[in-house]
């Protein structure tokens, strides 16, 4: 049996809507330091699991959204506009919320 690369464990993980929210609210709070790098890791996060959750093709038919756009956004480089974002977030089956950090 062939062993599975980790992008493929990762992918079949991000399935599961738990591991999902799990994953990209951790990239979110790398976010919170401003550093420009934890940015690119929320957009490769977001990206996985949209390809996680049936690509970035169908996440396009369902929010309307170029698909070219959106894999520019969700590049390493991408700066996508929040209204991009909250649009792919809530097609995805998640919503953002605000919360005061825990200290």
């Amino acid at each position: 049996m062939p062993k599975k690369s980790y992008d493929e464990f990762l992918i079949d993980m991000l399935k599961d809507p738990h591991e999902a929210e799990a994953y990209l609210n951790e990239a979110f709070k790398e976010c919170r330091s401003g550093d420009p790098e934890s940015q690119e890791l929320l957009l490769i996060a977001l990206k996985n699991v949209a390809i996680a959750q049936g690509g970035l093709s169908e996440l396009s038919t369902k929010t309307g959204l170029g698909r070219e756009s959106l894999y520019k956004s969700l590049s390493k480089k991408g700066n996508p506009k929040l209204t991009t974002l909250t649009t792919l977030i809530n097609a995805m089956g998640f919503e953002i919320k605000i919360t005061i950090p825990k200290r």
